[in-house]
């Protein structure tokens, strides 16, 4: 089904918002204020969701989108046929929806630039990727809501090292899943069914400190996002300031990327960092064992805190 769309506003995850008949429709590959016709791929009682095959009347803020790929449906760019500065100002206005939502925050927050990202034209920044494979033994990313896998000859969102790799022009015919992951270092391993290459461990180094990380282990994905948002929390943590006596909490702590550098600069206060995976945790230990006021505990997070309330 073919209809005619006025789009409204951005929603969460990279659609926009229509109403047809008194029914939602998310609709992909649009933007605020333009008139597209979109096909319908997906009708339930509540909502529609509907993929631009026209836009009408375009917005001033539509590019020529930078990865053919994603045209094809591979996810990951939903942003890409927008000007970067306009891709911040709807991400700004999706996360002061949710705070709202469901914190109950009003924020005057702000999506800004990390540093290079307006260098490189948005581009270059991830620096772990996940390539699926077909039966036919091609990899490459999936499309949005499928399981199907979309060939493409460049990977412009990975950084460098990740593309020249070129595991997403090779067939894997039997395989299922390849994970290929960079360090800031210098590092690349990849996982091909989780059977590992290239280097054994990751070494990041971040605001003065290393961290080794066994593959699997989890770590921000944009290549400036650990410095970038140690430096925030170390910020925030210096305005507000800790009680010695009490225990700091850092949850979904990963290798404690974050509790790591709280731990260095407050040494007088005690921080526990809560994780679930088992792997991180090791990590964590290893690379903290000269801050004897970090402490780890595997837990799931939610279970946690409900034994601390229940305590």
């Amino acid at each position: 089904m073919m209809l005619k769309l006025k789009i409204e506003k951005v929603a969460h995850g990279g659609v926009f918002i229509a109403r047809h008949d008194n029914k939602v429709v998310f609709v992909s590959g649009a933007l605020p204020g333009e008139v597209v016709n979109a096909k319908v791929v997906q009708d339930t009682k509540s909502f529609l969701r509907a993929e631009t095959l026209e836009v009408i009347e375009p917005s001033e803020h539509r590019v020529k989108h930078f990865w053919k790929a994603a045209l094809r449906g591979a996810g990951g760019a939903e942003f890409g046929h927008i000007t970067l500065d306009y891709q911040r100002v709807l991400k700004t206005e999706v996360l002061r929806e949710a705070l709202s939502r469901m914190a109950g925050l009003e924020s005057d927050v702000e999506v800004e630039a990390a540093p290079g990202d307006d260098k490189a034209n948005g581009l270059r920044y991830r620096t772990r990727v996940q390539l699926n494979v077909d039966e036919s033994g091609t990899a490459g990313p999936s499309k949005v809501r499928t399981n199907e896998i979309v060939f493409t000859r460049d990977l412009p969102l990975a950084v460098l090292e990740i593309e020249e790799l070129g595991l997403h022009l090779k067939n894997f015919n039997g395989v299922e899943k390849i994970k290929i992951a960079a360090s800031n270092t210098g590092n690349l391993q990849w996982s091909i069914d989780k059977k590992l290459n290239g280097d054994a461990q990751l070494i990041e180094r971040v605001a003065g400190r290393t961290f080794r990380l066994s593959p699997g282990s989890f770590w921000q994905s944009h290549k400036a996002a650990p410095e970038l948002l140690t430096g925030c929390v170390k910020e925030f943590a210096d305005l507000l300031g800790f009680e010695s006596e009490k225990q700091n909490l850092d949850l979904y702590s990963g290798v404690g990327l974050f509790s790591a550098t709280l731990s260095n600069s407050y040494p007088g206060s005690k921080f526990l960092a809560v994780e679930s995976a088992k792997q991180a945790i090791e990590d964590g230990e290893r690379s903290t064992q000269d801050l004897p006021n970090l402490k780890f505990h595997r837990a799931d997070v939610l279970k946690f805190l409900r034994s601390q309330s229940a305590g």
